[in-house]
């Protein structure tokens, strides 16, 4: 029994030795994990750790970008609505001017030719009566001539006289 309890210790012994060894090498692997491995995995981690922020600064970066731009188009295009209205009023109160002296040229001109007529009718009229007053006159002058032929009286001449100059006063 004696040596149960010897080969139980010398296999404790054994087991403590083996365990003792495993945690020598244990410690070891582990220093030569960090010295060697351990460092370039950290390293690793922290390169894919600031690549991973770095898109994602990036990302909002051109998410603002694209807000930026897409607020200068949304003023372009509004500033050029403006513009576009504005040219279409004043092509329209252009065409209205347009039509304004138009219709105020065609009416200067129908006065014009209105004023002209009237001035022409009156000279007409004017030429006409001057016309019949001479041809009157000859007449006149033409009956005289045969009353005279034909002797009249004194006092028929005289009344002849005085009602033809009367009718040129009345002209």
């Amino acid at each position: 029994m004696l040596n149960q309890v010897f080969f139980a210790g010398a296999s404790d012994g054994l087991a403590l030795g083996n365990m003792l060894f495993l945690l020598i090498a244990f410690v070891i692997l582990m220093l030569l994990l960090k010295k060697f491995a351990w460092g370039p995995v950290v390293k690793m981690m922290d390169d894919r750790a600031n690549k991973v922020a770095h898109d994602l600064d990036s990302a909002e970066d051109a998410r603002q970008q694209a807000e930026k731009l897409s607020k200068e188009r949304q003023e372009q295009l509004t500033a050029a609505r403006t513009d576009a209205n504005k040219i279409v009023a004043d092509a329209k109160k252009s065409a209205d001017a347009q039509g304004k002296k138009i219709v105020a040229d065609a009416q200067t001109k129908a006065q014009t030719l209105k004023d002209r007529a009237a001035t022409q009718i009156e000279q007409d009229r004017s030429e006409a009566m001057t016309s019949a007053k001479n041809d009157v006159a000859d007449l006149s002058v033409t009956i005289a001539q045969k009353i005279i032929q034909k002797e009249l009286k004194l006092d028929d001449q005289k009344a002849l006289i005085d009602a033809y100059i009367d009718g040129l006063g009345e002209k």
